[in-house]
């Protein structure tokens, strides 16, 4: 059997093979039964057609006499429209029927005695009986013995054989159909728990607590013991993230805050260079250990989300004023433009994605520009769109810039990570939002939208 099979087409295609096995089975018993039964009969009605002529005899100075009764051969012709013969004799004596009528062997006085033979080329049934009458001064043995052809039995037989054919199709037919319902029924419970798996999200790893049957509890139990190992092997590589991230930040910020002095102190142009790339990197490494912990924190808290309620625009408002003096520090105008939008959700994370998309515009952004924090309604959905004036998101598919580590075509010497829309597009995703780009009217800046459902 093909290892792709299903269990389900498995467990029907077994049980239709008992199904048809017992159909045959059924069948050929019922045969063999009805075969029987036909012969019973006939050879009761033999045997009582020939009592019954034997109960006619009688003596008539000194010489047996007999009658023929009607009833004798109207028995037999109740059963079939088969030929009937008989011969009775009288000690070695013919007294009528057919004298070349084999008779049965054996058997004692009284009792009837059957046996099957061919005449005229056809198989008969034969039934005989010997009785004792008293003729003259001796009793004289007479044998009554009557045969019938057997077409009449094969036919009834054939027929209840033809019958029996075609209940056992049909019990094999709903027997299939009902192998198909109990395979289904059977591995229902195996379906829901596939179920329960599949719609939960990639970070839910809790156990799975549900009824199932004896069968299934090692294959579930197995499951939840997966599911925790899992679920312990990634928080140590978070906080194996974070804790990296905490102790790479004192160094780098020790070895800057000496670049910059050394910075200051030297003359020579070549060292100034040589000192300004090491500020460069100490940055770039700065920046990536701290996203990566804001991912870290993002990934933690995404399976055990909060559902408070909060508006839109005061998280737009509160972390806007969070990221004005980075914006001051290059004469970038933060400009709010909100409405009410209630929604539920994590606000620390939400505060997080947020402040990653206004981080990356105001890095973009050139000195002396705007960007714009709008908060809006729409439908069902509310969202937050940040519109910068800086040079867009490149020329290639935008969709790829919330991957990991991946970056614009015109990023430039610009410093950054590439996880910043990567975070933000996690913490919707948690929310059941979405994460818009796209770049401005001539790309000349980009637009980021961050939607959630309303509450």
């Amino acid at each position: 059997m093909n290892e792709t099979t299903s269990i389900g087409q498995r467990l029907t295609l077994l049980l239709a093979v008992m199904a048809a096995l017992l159909s045959v089975l059924s069948w050929g018993m019922v045969t063999g039964l009805a075969r029987q039964a036909a012969e019973r009969t006939q050879d009761n009605v033999l045997a009582a057609s020939a009592t019954t002529i034997a109960e006619t005899l009688r003596s008539e100075q000194g010489e047996v006499r007999l009658e023929l009764p009607y009833a004798a051969f109207a028995m037999l012709g109740a059963i079939s429209e088969d030929r009937v013969f008989y011969r009775v004799t009288a000690a070695d004596r013919m007294l009528t029927g057919y004298h070349d009528l084999p008779p049965p062997g054996g058997g004692t006085q009284g009792q009837v005695v059957f046996d099957t033979g061919v005449y005229s080329g056809a198989t008969i049934r034969m039934a005989s009986v010997t009785r004792l009458v008293l003729a003259g001064a001796e009793p004289v043995p007479v044998t009554v013995t009557v045969a019938q052809t057997r077409d009449g039995v094969g036919a009834i037989a054939s027929d209840l054989s033809r019958l029996a054919a075609i209940l056992s199709v049909a019990f094999f037919f709903v027997a299939v159909a009902l192998s198909a319902f109990v395979a289904r029924t059977s591995l229902r419970p195996l379906h829901n728990i596939a179920d329960a798996v599949s719609r939960r999200g990639p970070s839910d790893l809790r156990p799975l607590l549900r009824a199932a049957p004896a069968d299934l509890a090692p294959l579930l139990s197995a499951l939840n013991r997966l599911m925790d190992r899992l679920g312990q092997s990634i928080r140590r590589s978070e906080d194996f993230i974070a804790e990296a991230a905490h102790r790479i930040r004192t160094p780098l910020a020790t070895v800057r805050a000496q670049a910059e002095i050394a910075l200051r102190s030297v003359e020579d142009e070549a060292e100034k260079q040589r000192l300004r790339r090491i500020i460069r990197a100490v940055d770039e490494s700065s920046r990536s250990a701290g996203q990566l912990l804001d991912h870290a924190t993002v990934a933690y808290r995404a399976e055990d989300l909060t559902r408070d309620p909060l508006d839109l625009a005061d998280l737009a408002i509160q972390t806007a004023a969070a990221m004005e003096p980075t914006a001051a520090m290059r004469d970038i105008r933060l400009r709010l433009e909100t409405v009410p939008a209630r929604v539920t959700g994590d606000a620390v994370l939400l505060d997080n994605a947020l402040r990653n998309v206004l981080d990356n515009a105001i890095k973009y952004s050139p000195e002396d520009t705007t960007i714009t924090l709008r908060v809006a309604r729409t439908g069902t959905e509310a969202y937050i769109t940040v519109t910068d004036e800086g040079p867009g998101l490149g020329d290639g598919p935008v969709e790829s810039l919330t991957e990991r580590f991946r970056r614009g075509s015109n990023t430039g010497s610009i410093v950054g990570s590439g996880l910043g829309l990567t975070i933000a597009a996690d913490v919707l995703r948690a929310h059941g939002g979405r994460l818009e780009l796209k770049s401005t009217e001539h790309r000349r800046g980009a637009c980021v939208s961050l939607f959630l459902p309303l509450a």
